[in-house]
């Protein structure tokens, strides 16, 4: 994986002489784990920027709080690890000066839509008569086909989203509370990811720990689609929908797994609703292939939406790698021509406000004739 992040930033690098940049100044978390191979668990929401400074003839440099420096060394491939410190002549505004070198920059590289308020306050103080550029279409364009490693990786996280899922049934039961379906799931993920790696070199320093607030919802708060697991017991005839989205990460690498399933009976009107998200999904799948316009892809699913007497979802899916949202998407309006080795959340799902709500999602890879699955789960309607 490093040695595929040094020569990412290699081609950035070019990229960035060839649109006149002097300098590019990194500071998402996963344009940097896509560069320069690391992330950490303390980022710029707390205040704390870590930096990748590039200019496109000189070696990468790191900059990163001293208490992550030591891990941060240990994961990247960079050799100029520079630490900063919260007070005296080593904060972060002094060290990233120092980086940027004596001559003020002209103009300074930035992915503008990401760059925190604090950075881009410093920068416009500093260096005022600096034109702030945004190299995200650069780094977007880059990251939209993946490589075959990059692939490998996120087939080991479906299969993380399936024991997930599996946890997930497992637990279910008329009287069980959402949060034990929740605590269910981060436990049987965690074992699966575990399964992955090693104590050595930079598997040491990925976590298998799943976290974040599982979204689940139950009965009637179906319609909700993101509300987040409570104390709510389950009962018979029950739809629960379980969303991964924000669960299945592996490696930093980001799928969009959805599904739902019933409480010991389904009422006809719930399978309908269930029945005809899945057949908007596979609509949308059985079109997507190498050569497609993103946007044919949603149209299909709309398609059936309609026939449904239902309305249409306000997008089919979205791209996915080292972030949860990348370019492009499969929505109306998006004309992105679909390649190999683009990969996509690609969705299905109905909502009748304030009753229930039918919802399924998978990840899939785009082939010259078609796509691969990388959530490989069942997908008929099921009733526990």
């Amino acid at each position: 994986m490093l040695d595929e992040a040094k020569k990412r930033t290699d081609a950035f690098q070019v990229r960035l002489e060839r649109a006149g940049l002097e300098l590019a100044i990194v500071t998402d978390e996963s344009s940097i784990a896509y560069l320069a191979g690391f992330w950490g668990y303390l980022g710029v929401e707390f205040g704390r920027p870590t930096f990748l400074v590039l200019h496109p003839d000189a070696a990468p440099i790191v900059i990163t709080p001293l208490m992550e420096s030591e891990m941060v060394g240990a994961m990247t491939w960079v050799a100029d690890v520079r630490p900063w410190e919260d007070a005296g002549e080593n904060r972060w505004e002094h060290v990233l000066a120092q980086a940027i070198g004596l001559r003020a920059p002209q103009a300074i590289g930035v992915e503008s839509h990401l760059l925190p308020a604090i950075v881009r306050g410093f920068l416009d103080e500093t260096f005022p008569g600096a034109a702030l550029c945004d190299v995200s279409p650069i780094l977007g364009e880059m990251r939209t086909i993946k490589s075959p490693s990059e692939i490998a990786v996120m087939r080991q996280a479906g299969e993380i989203a399936a024991a997930m899922m599996d946890g997930a049934k497992g637990a279910m039961a008329a009287g069980v509370p959402e949060y034990e379906v929740a605590l269910a799931v981060v436990n049987a993920g965690t074992r699966k990811a575990a399964g992955f790696l090693t104590d050595r070199g930079w598997d040491a320093f990925v976590s298998p720990m799943i976290h974040n607030l599982q979204i689940l919802q139950s009965g009637r708060d179906t319609s909700m689609v993101h509300r987040r697991a409570s104390v709510k017991p389950l009962a018979a005839g029950d739809p629960v929908y379980l969303c991964f989205c924000n669960m299945v990460e592996f490696k930093h690498y980001r799928l969009g797994f959805d599904r739902q399933v019933f409480i010991g009976a389904v009422s006809d009107e719930a399978a309908r609703v269930q029945e005809t998200a899945v057949a908007a999904q596979q609509a949308a799948l059985a079109v997507l292939r190498a050569g497609v316009r993103a946007e044919e892809v949603a149209a299909a699913a709309n398609e059936v939406y309609g026939v449904g007497g239902f309305a249409p979802g306000y997008r089919t899916g979205r791209s996915i790698g080292v972030a949860y949202l990348e370019a492009p998407e499969l929505k109306d309006g998006d004309r992105t021509i679909l390649q190999p080795g683009m990969t996509f959340a690609v969705d299905g799902g109905v909502t009748v406000a304030g009753r229930l709500g039918g919802r399924i999602g998978d990840s899939v890879v785009v082939t010259e004739g078609g796509f691969e699955y990388l959530t490989n789960y069942p997908r008929e309607l099921t009733v526990l």
